[in-house]
């Protein structure tokens, strides 16, 4: 434990540092931004239009001119009312050969007989405006003045807080040890129930039989589930609607194949656990890439991690689905010789499982058995199995098993007759796919072909045209 919160409080250590650092290579004092600072931030510089009331005293901006120098731009002044707009800045470029060329800088327009002007700046040079790098204009349609980039890069970096970063240090260290003191307490939390949550994930796994199959977690689930079983499932446990979530997603995760990784609560914790888990990691690549994708998309992120879970399910479902058809022939085949063989409906599913590759359909026969020995009737067995795949070729299979079972029929002959029905249904629908895979690779081929047959045609027309001439 104690390893743990100290492994924590050194991560929290070299994060602090390195936002030191990075205060350190580009300070929030004006003064002390260099070019290396602003040239490190390139990525960010785009070219862009600002609504000149979004633009207050004390905005701080990089810039990239249109003859290729950094520079930076304080706003000294702006405002807009009826009959002005003004943009009062002090820029200062780095030119090659200068330690910095400062330049001080007005825009300002006003209406002329019904016409608004509009005023540009050129950042590179003193003593002309060639180029417009930076422009003030009205526009009509919006009623408002616009600041616009035009050829420069611009990036809105941050507003100067002079006089909170020079403050009195003893606050600093202050926030830093309520800091520590926050990440202790919460580590020591966690830690201390980290026994008790090893413990009831034992006894958990325990009373859970381990199955031969497939890891169908997914990579989201394999790396979310540590942290929504332990902080989120408790919380839906709890839930008033519990029985209503229970109800929601049992037959899903059953038909999935789910039922003993994880339970209703834990599905609806993790959808839960998304709705944070989405916007964090797009978030931290935000970050970690310097991109600057808007981050008014974050709630649209945080809902589609709400909905991700259910998407995927359903695709698990449907591979599942698929693999229980097209193994469904020969075990069925192999249920009929090892009833005619003697064995009863018990026995016979016995040895399919034992000589059978694991298949999801192998699976839901061994479930099977165990229900029908823990006291369920053979009859409930074969609905609950109908109930868990959600197939139409299982519920058929079902049903007349459950039928002869009623009447007392041999199954042997039924069995078979069933296999030579479900072989044949799967040849037709392999027919089916055949038949539509044509179709499905016309529009593409068309792509192709027109454009190729159209270049075969008018190259040489074109050539014979050019030679001509």
């Amino acid at each position: 434990m104690k390893s743990g919160i100290l492994l924590i409080l050194l991560t929290l250590t070299l994060l602090i540092g390195s936002v030191d650092q990075a205060h350190a290579e580009c300070s929030q004092k004006y003064d002390q931004i260099s070019e290396e600072c602003i040239s490190q931030n390139k990525k960010k510089l785009v070219q862009s239009e600002y609504e000149l009331s979004q633009v207050q005293k004390g905005d701080v901006f990089f810039y990239y001119t249109s003859a290729g120098y950094f520079g930076k731009l304080l706003v000294d002044a702006a405002y807009q009312d009826k009959g002005k707009c003004l943009l009062y800045f002090s820029p200062e470029t780095y030119v090659k050969g200068r330690v910095g060329v400062p330049v001080d800088r007005l825009l300002e327009i006003a209406p002329r007989f019904n016409q608004w002007p509009t005023a540009i700046a050129n950042l590179d040079t003193v003593d002309t405006d060639s180029q417009s790098d930076l422009s003030v204009r009205y526009d009509v349609a919006k009623n408002k003045c616009i600041v616009a980039t035009d050829k420069a890069y611009f990036f809105k970096y941050t507003t100067v807080v002079n006089e909170l970063v020079g403050g009195s240090p003893i606050l600093y260290y202050a926030a830093l040890g309520l800091i520590f003191l926050a990440v202790y307490l919460i580590a020591n939390a966690v830690f201390e129930e980290e026994d008790k949550f090893k413990a009831s994930e034992k006894l958990e796994d325990a009373g859970i039989e381990i199955v031969k199959k497939e890891d169908i977690d997914g990579f989201v689930l394999k790396y979310s589930r540590p942290f929504f079983k332990r902080y989120f499932s408790p919380i839906v446990q709890n839930m008033r609607k519990k029985k209503d979530i229970k109800e929601r997603y049992r037959r899903k995760l059953a038909s999935a194949g789910l039922s003993k990784k994880m339970t209703p609560e834990d599905f609806y914790a993790f959808k839960l656990f998304l709705i944070i888990g989405f916007p964090v990691v797009f978030l931290a690549l935000r970050a970690f890439l310097e991109e600057t994708w808007p981050l008014s998309i974050t709630p649209i992120i945080a809902i589609v991690g709400y909905f991700y879970p259910d998407i995927w399910i359903n695709g698990v479902i449907q591979k599942r689905q698929e693999r229980i058809i097209q193994g469904m022939p020969f075990i069925v085949d192999m249920l009929a010789l090892s009833v005619e063989a003697g064995l009863d409906f018990v026995a016979a599913m016995t040895k399919v499982i034992e000589k059978a590759p694991p298949s999801p359909l192998s699976e839901e026969f061994e479930t099977l058995i165990k229900e029908i020995k823990i006291g369920s009737s053979r009859a409930e067995g074969l609905r609950q199995l109908s109930w868990r795949v959600d197939i139409l070729s299982i519920s058929s299979f079902t049903a007349t098993l459950i039928a002869a079972d009623s009447v007392g029929a041999s199954i042997g002959p039924i069995l078979k007759q069933l296999s030579i029905e479900l072989r044949q249904k799967r040849s037709s629908d392999a027919e089916k796919k055949g038949a539509t895979a044509a179709t499905k690779i016309l529009f593409p081929m068309m792509l192709f072909i027109i454009p190729s047959v159209f270049f075969i045609i008018a190259a040489p027309i074109a050539l014979q045209f050019m030679g001509s001439n």
